[in-house]
């Protein structure tokens, strides 16, 4: 039975870790918008390295960056929040600091600063999902971690904005955006961790999982890293497919991104609350559903050839992208609903590791398919989709607390968020 779903932004900001934390994170977005999509530009152009040499150095930074996953796991177990989110900005810092530093020609150079970045970015998830579920729990957190999300996502488009914009001036353009997201990434650090939230694992109420070993959840992470390529689709696949197998402009690839990115930010809190009267496992398997619903669309679409095709793929999009937030809604959210308390670290890490294996392989996966033709690149991700919506669907959840079978949806009032004693909160960061 469900209850009217009230969504006052007070009360989510609150949810989400408090104002002071927010800011952090839309700082830090933006910082990211700035420079990620322009490393690879960046790396051919100031550092004059060759694009697959670029490419390679940037792959091995990500991948490398997941080995610190455990690491983290284990330092958020201990009670740590604020400080791990702070320290993933930080160490982002670093990166850009060697990438200002890296002369002309240095590709291991380059790679450095690339690990750093890497290990910034695979870190901050977990650390994120981790803060979110000390400040807020239940339903209340799964809207909190949706709210994030969108934040990010927002922050990340006008980053990106305003580096298409500055790009008009050459190489100085690009060292400047990286000097300008260093400062954006240290002055989201200093917020992040002046909010001093530390969580008390040992005291931590269990509402929303069993004292226990962690979960192994093996269809769950197996699942994940087919769930991901979504990810990628409107950066890679769909570019891709309409500049080289329908020969559209390229402003249809641009368009897309651009939808993406308001429909996730619009849709992402509504549509994780709307789904909130379902359980987290069933909303993760429909996710899957639509993802390959959307896929088999671009199938169809791309055989309707120059013309009609460019338009017809863009219209599919909004279905992926609708899958795209039924999943982001559901995933981490079903998983920190799974995880007891004392390993909550852990498995929030093990899922970050299947995420950033997933976004490390997806690319090259995308890119061997789309030469042998739609079939082979839109049947493969639809048939792989619908087998790991049903392996996520049929695994059971043993061990843990994740009864929330028509669950209630969340109120989010001004009333306080999470019950005493699951977290210290020195300062006002959590206010």
């Amino acid at each position: 039975m469900s209850t009217t779903t009230k969504i006052q932004p007070r009360a989510l900001v609150r949810a989400s870790g408090g104002p002071r934390y927010a800011v952090a994170l839309a700082v830090d977005a933006l910082g990211t918008g700035l420079l990620r999509p322009f490393l690879l530009l960046y790396g051919v152009t100031v550092l004059r390295l060759s694009a697959p040499a670029t490419g390679i150095a940037m792959t091995v930074g990500i991948v490398a960056g997941l080995v610190c996953m455990p690491a983290v796991g284990r330092w958020l177990d201990r009670g740590a929040r604020s400080t791990v989110v702070a320290a993933s900005m930080l160490v982002r810092v670093v990166g850009v600091a060697l990438l200002l530093a890296t002369p002309a020609g240095h590709v291991w150079l380059f790679g450095t600063a690339a690990l750093f970045l890497g290990i910034g970015n695979q870190a901050w998830p977990a650390a994120h999902a981790a803060l979110v579920a000390t400040v807020a729990h239940g339903r209340e957190r799964d809207a909190a971690l949706a709210g994030g999300r969108a934040l990010r996502n927002a922050g990340l488009g006008v980053g990106a904005l305003l580096a298409t914009v500055c790009l008009a001036g050459g190489t100085t353009a690009l060292q400047a955006l990286a000097a300008v997201t260093g400062l954006a990434y240290l002055a989201a650090a200093a917020l992040a961790w002046s909010v001093r939230l530390h969580a008390r694992p040992a005291a931590t109420p269990a509402e929303d999982g069993t004292d226990g070993p962690a979960p192994r959840m093996r269809a769950l992470l197996a699942a994940n890293v087919i769930y991901v390529f979504c990810l990628n689709v409107p950066e890679i696949a769909l570019p891709l497919v309409l500049v080289t197998q329908l020969h559209a402009s390229p402003v249809w690839s641009a368009a897309i991104f651009v939808a993406n990115t308001v429909l996730v930010v619009t849709l992402q809190v509504p549509v994780t609350v709307l789904m909130s009267r379902f359980s987290r496992r069933s909303v993760l398997a429909l996710a899957g559903v639509v993802l390959a619903a959307s896929y088999l669309g671009f199938l169809t679409a791309t055989s309707l050839g120059h013309g009609w095709g460019a338009p017809a793929v863009a219209a599919v999009s909004v279905v992926c992208t609708l899958g795209e937030i039924i999943y982001a809604g559901s995933a981490t959210a079903l998983v920190t609903a799974l995880a007891p308390a004392q390993v909550l670290g852990r498995t929030l890490a093990r899922f970050e590791l299947s995420t950033g294996f997933g976004l490390a392989v997806s690319p090259t996966v995308i890119t061997a398919l789309a030469p042998h033709g739609p079939t082979a690149l839109w049947g493969s991700l639809a048939a792989a989709t619908l087998v790991s919506a049903s392996a996520i669907a049929i695994e059971k959840d043993h061990g843990t607390a994740e009864q929330d079978q028509g669950a209630a949806q969340p109120t989010l009032s001004p009333g306080p968020s999470r019950p005493a004693g699951s977290a210290i909160a020195s300062g006002n960061g959590v206010k």
